[in-house]
């Protein structure tokens, strides 16, 4: 399912527009985008919570060459599903 299939899924369920409904679905991504990128954790429950990780510098190995190289250290985004999620999942 893709952001389009979504927005007519919603909207077909709750009678709003797909406008209405992309315009908060798109501004509720980029809060919690901004929110984990400055360092906070957004949780939302019964579904997960988002967070950044940061990541050490590490030793790695180029695929092409097999030359050792070091991978600078950086932040990565992490997702992590909640229990009700879980367990519909499973």
């Amino acid at each position: 399912m893709n952001k389009g299939e979504l927005i007519a899924l919603i909207s077909d369920e709750t009678q709003i527009t797909k406008s209405d409904i992309d315009l908060v679905l798109t501004r509720a991504i980029a809060l919690i985008v901004n929110r984990v990128a400055g360092g906070e954790k957004v949780t939302i429950v019964g579904f997960g919570s988002f967070q950044r990780r940061d990541r050490k510098e590490r030793r790695g190995r180029n695929p092409k060459t097999g030359e050792e190289m070091m991978i600078p250290a950086n932040c990565v985004p992490v997702f992590s599903a909640g229990k009700d999620f879980k367990d519909r999942v499973a």
